[in-house]
């Protein structure tokens, strides 16, 4: 059966192969027409994506608008703007040895790419890194997560009602079983990733084989650290908002808090305030807050409550998967839940004292995908981000560096590999090919042999 779906597969990705080499991808005007497509299909399919969402994750509409459609809209939006201009060979200078030419990069799209998606914004995580790849010219296999079936199935109606299979390939089944079999099956001119450490690396070993170069957008343990001098009240609403959105089930959310020691009980107790406000008392019952995927998920998030002291939240629900906000003091730093992404509402608060006490326990878990940071002090913020390397974001917020599509998004190390987002996006699907042009009309003698007593010119021209 598996040798029989990987020669399926074999065929359909040979398709989109002939499909590219035919070099209709090339122009910018399929590829404007392709956007335009793909945004008017989000768009009729508006409601069924808000239904999608609140069945898989319990997404409300507002929370569905502007983490997953409206950022995938606004992704389009720049995109279209700027296509042109990005397409266009970039003039760049010349070194006096190779006078009078000219150099110039060219964007060359790199062939059939594939995208694999997580289960936790399965229409941004999808979506965004196909308008990436359409804008620079590629045809794309998609592979959604399986643990988000309903919106899988929107997906599949959008994709599959829009684009030519040879061109936008939609790929269903289990990750762990499909992956391989497609990796298998045909040598990808790029694989892009985004979801855990641990299958990351798996992808990255297998696309190694083959010389596939991929973008790996992964996680980590994201540190929120808290100077003395924070504006409180402010500080405790963003955080609130980054970590419980989604129930917490963002690679972005910050993992754990770092809180001077002199301001720790007082921010505590404006987290407690502004959690209830935002979700009420009862949060199983509020319109605003989401639920865990999966039992698994629910399960290992249960097990981090014995790590430390709840002091706020900590209630929960197997049969509905619901798990109220929740804040722990006293963390043991030995235990799981400072040693592995969260991943969900329950967030580890932690004091210190010197910059030096809360810096050795950031690099416990070093090159986080996202490091935020609340002071007022220009020099505390120039301390901080000098000492700490991230992926990328913010100073007094968290999260929001996301939504700047003019800012690339990406980690470093064990959070990931490559970045995207905006113009980032259509750089990671190209291939920035060089191209001098030499013109005929001079050809100085100098260049050719014989070489013997020009050492002392070729030194002053080159060196």
């Amino acid at each position: 059966m598996r040798m029989q779906q990987t020669v399926g597969y074999k065929n359909d990705l040979q398709a989109c192969a002939r499909f590219f080499s035919s070099g209709a991808t090339q122009t910018y005007l399929f590829r404007k027409e392709q956007l335009e497509k793909l945004r008017a299909a989000i768009l009729s399919n508006e409601e069924a994506i808000y239904a999608a969402l609140e069945k898989d994750l319990k997404k409300n509409r507002e929370e569905s608008w502007i983490t997953e459609i409206g950022f995938v809209l606004a992704e389009i939006k720049h995109t279209l703007r700027h296509l042109k201009q990005w397409m266009k060979p970039q003039r760049v200078g010349t070194n006096l040895m190779n006078l009078p030419s000219r150099s110039y990069i060219y964007k060359e799209p790199l062939g059939v790419v594939l995208i694999i998606a997580p289960w936790n914004y399965p229409v941004q995580l999808l979506l965004t890194p196909l308008v990436g790849a359409i804008a620079a010219g590629n045809c794309v296999v998609l592979k959604p997560s399986e643990l988000a079936p309903a919106t899988a199935s929107v997906i599949k109606h959008i994709i599959t009602h829009t684009f030519d299979p040879g061109y936008i390939l939609y790929v269903e089944g289990e990750g762990s079983v499909v992956v391989p079999q497609l990796m298998e099956a045909f040598r990808f001119d790029h694989i892009f990733f985004t979801g855990g450490t641990t299958v990351g690396r798996m992808i990255y070993e297998q696309a190694a084989k083959k010389l596939t170069p991929v973008t790996l957008e992964l996680g980590g343990k994201s540190p929120c650290v808290v100077e003395s001098d924070a504006h409180i009240k402010v500080t405790a609403k963003r955080i609130a908002l980054a970590k419980f959105s989604n129930a917490g089930q963002m690679c972005v959310a910050p993992d754990y808090l770092l809180v001077h020691q002199s301001i720790k009980n007082e921010l505590v107790q404006h987290l407690k305030q502004t959690i209830t406000q935002f979700f009420t008392e009862e949060a199983h019952t509020d319109y605003h807050y989401g639920r865990i995927v999966n039992d698994r998920q629910f399960n290992r998030l249960i097990g981090y409550l014995k790590h430390g002291r709840v002091v706020f939240g900590g209630k929960y629900d197997a049969a509905t998967k619901f798990m109220e906000p929740t804040l722990l003091e006293d963390v043991d730093l030995n235990e799981a839940v400072m040693g592995e992404e969260i991943f969900g509402p329950v967030l580890p608060i932690i004091p210190f004292q010197s910059v030096d006490e809360a810096k050795r326990i950031i690099d416990k878990n070093p090159n986080p995908l996202a490091f935020y940071l609340f002071t007022q002090s220009a020099q505390k913020e120039e301390q901080w981000l000098q000492a700490v390397p991230f992926g990328g974001g913010c100073v007094n917020n968290v999260s929001l560096q996301v939504t700047n599509f003019n800012l690339p998004f990406g980690g470093r190390g064990a959070s990931g590999i490559g970045a995207y987002h905006g113009k980032f996006s259509f750089d990671v699907f190209s291939h920035q090919k060089a191209v001098m042009k030499t013109p005929t009309w001079i050809d100085p003698a100098v260049k050719y042999p014989p070489f013997k007593g020009k050492l002392n010119l070729f030194k002053k021209v080159i060196g």
